[in-house]
């Protein structure tokens, strides 16, 4: 997919140090007169490519650098410009008008074939007649949503059996876009209070017998599961993880060891031993700081005129100066061992992403509340199968990579997903779970019938549109620069069965 853009690591300088030192040159090549009341060619405040970019600036001259991973909070997230929060009033982030668009936008057949594979997992672990609960985490539009409720319908004992359908999303414009497609373009949300129980939204679904539709701002706030009251919970995150923060660190060899006067014991050896830690390479953190403005500060336009000149990226990485609190913990895991001993290695690394994933798990593996697993969880992201990742933060605006340190908060921001880590958190998660996967998102969409259905359509489908539907759905499968079945993989979790059954698409069918 889409390289990661990695800037140099300098510590930035001020603009009023960039100021200092640019002053007296201008003048002095400008203004030969000894005039003291002759005016002065100021040199202009330094503009930024979002208001939102400026104050993250402002927020790391009085902090310090900070990680990726907050930086990616404030992009994304902030209430004050963030890319998914704030509301667009004349189109959104998704499709060919937005900024990229994902596999449920491209053909219909990828939101209907997850229905599938929901249903067959249903079937698998014995048709419950009710407690099924839908479970979507960045749900974008509500496309894939509404392609899985539609075929669902159609099987009358998988759709009685579900009792709700949880959306998480943090963003109201989202929200209410996701309430017109799924429950009609009058319906109105409300507001659900109840007494010891986090407050959601409700609307009624458009499909089947009006299947409530309930939004939350975080998995936390999802219902759990309980023995009394057993559910069924069938969750789904598409294109979710490579929006969650990720942190960088790269291995750096221990410094040399200095020559100096040591206190000798009455056998020779030195009184005060080196830590032996000192002596093996460390992990420094890459943290973002803001990028130097260029000492050439004024270009020409092709009208002629003179204008300021913008660096191209508002902000770069720099190495944090020694081992910080990060650094000392989270890459501290067996995965990322045996690269720390080789230095110039390095790792992203999102410790967000274990607690949802493990979240997912003792939701299907119960935990010491619940003795029955049940339900399954689908993730479906762009990653590699069984690398870590590395140098793959990324800025994506207008279907156009850009460097993820401009445009923030009117760009879209992501890294690649270590699916190892996440499969490793999961069974941390609950004794209870089994995961299957990775396998290519183009593999899997081939086992469960995808050009079957897609021929299907294109049957019954004007003249027209036959083509359309023909190019989304092998771009679905596809491997290449436009294709996506390469790059983007599938992974499942599902109850610990022993090894008595491989879920449909990895290998496996409905029954033993």
């Amino acid at each position: 997919m889409r390289n990661g853009i990695v800037r140099g690591f300098k510590h930035a300088l001020s603009f009023q140090q960039v100021q200092l030192r640019a002053a007296a040159p201008i003048q002095a090549r400008r203004w030969q007169s000894t005039s003291p009341s002759t005016p002065q060619s100021p040199i202009p405040q330094r503009r930024w490519s979002t208001p939102l970019a400026e104050t993250i600036a402002k927020a790391i001259e009085v902090t310090g650098p900070v990680s990726i991973a907050s930086y990616m909070r404030q992009c994304l997230t902030s209430p004050d410009g963030g890319y998914y929060t704030t509301a667009r009033p004349s189109s959104d982030q998704f499709g060919r008008k937005g900024d990229f668009i994902t596999s449920p936008e491209i053909s219909q057949v990828f939101g209907e074939l997850v229905g599938v594979w929901f249903l067959t997992e249903w079937i698998g672990q014995g048709r419950p007649a009710s407690g099924v609960q839908f479970m979507e985490v960045g749900p974008g539009r509500g496309t894939m949503m509404s392609d899985i409720l539609r075929t669902v319908a159609q099987f009358k004992s998988f759709e009685q059996a579900i009792e709700a359908v949880w959306l998480v999303e943090a963003g109201d414009g989202l929200r209410k876009q996701q309430c017109a497609l799924l429950c009609g373009e009058e319906a109105e949300m409300e507001q659900m209070e109840e007494e010891g129980k986090p407050t959601f939204w409700q609307a009624k679904s458009k499909y089947g017998n009006g299947i409530p539709i309930r939004w939350v701002e975080d998995v936390a706030l999802l219902p759990k599961n309980n023995e009394r009251d057993a559910k069924m919970p069938f969750i789904i995150a598409h294109e979710f993880f490579d929006a969650l923060p990720i942190y960088t660190f790269e291995s750096v060899a221990a410094a040399p060891e200095q020559e100096k006067t040591q206190l000798l014991d009455k056998s020779g050896r030195p009184m005060v031993r080196q830590d032996p830690a000192s002596k093996v390479p460390q992990w420094r953190e890459l943290l973002v700081t803001p990028t130097r403005p260029s000492l050439d500060l004024f270009s020409t336009s092709k009208e002629g005129t003179v204008e300021p000149k913008q660096p191209e990226a508002d902000f770069h990485l720099t190495f944090a100066k020694a081992s910080n609190p990060n650094s000392l913990v989270i890459p501290e895991r067996p995965r990322y061992q045996q690269l720390k001993q080789q230095p110039g290695s390095r790792v992203e690394v999102s410790p967000e992403s274990y607690r949802y994933i493990q979240d997912f798990a003792k939701r299907i593996g119960g935990d010491v509340s619940r003795q029955k697993p049940a339900g399954a969880a689908l993730i479906i992201d762009y990653g590699p199968l069984d690398t870590i990742p590395v140098n793959s933060f990324r800025g994506i605006k207008e279907h156009k990579i850009v460097s993820p340190f401009s445009f923030a908060g009117q760009a879209d921001i992501s890294a690649d997903v270590d699916f190892g880590a996440l499969a490793d958190a999961a069974l941390e998660g609950s004794e209870g779970v089994e995961v299957h996967g990775p396998v290519e998102q183009g593999a899997w969409l081939t086992q469960l019938g995808v050009q079957d259905r897609a021929a299907r359509l294109m049957k019954g489908a004007e003249e027209d549109k036959r083509a359309d539907i023909e190019a989304g759905w092998k771009r679905l499968v596809e491997g290449g620069l436009k294709g996506m079945g390469k790059a983007y993989k599938v992974m499942a979790i599902l109850p610990e069965n022993g090894g008595k059954r491989r879920p449909v698409g990895f290998g496996g069918s409905v029954t033993p």
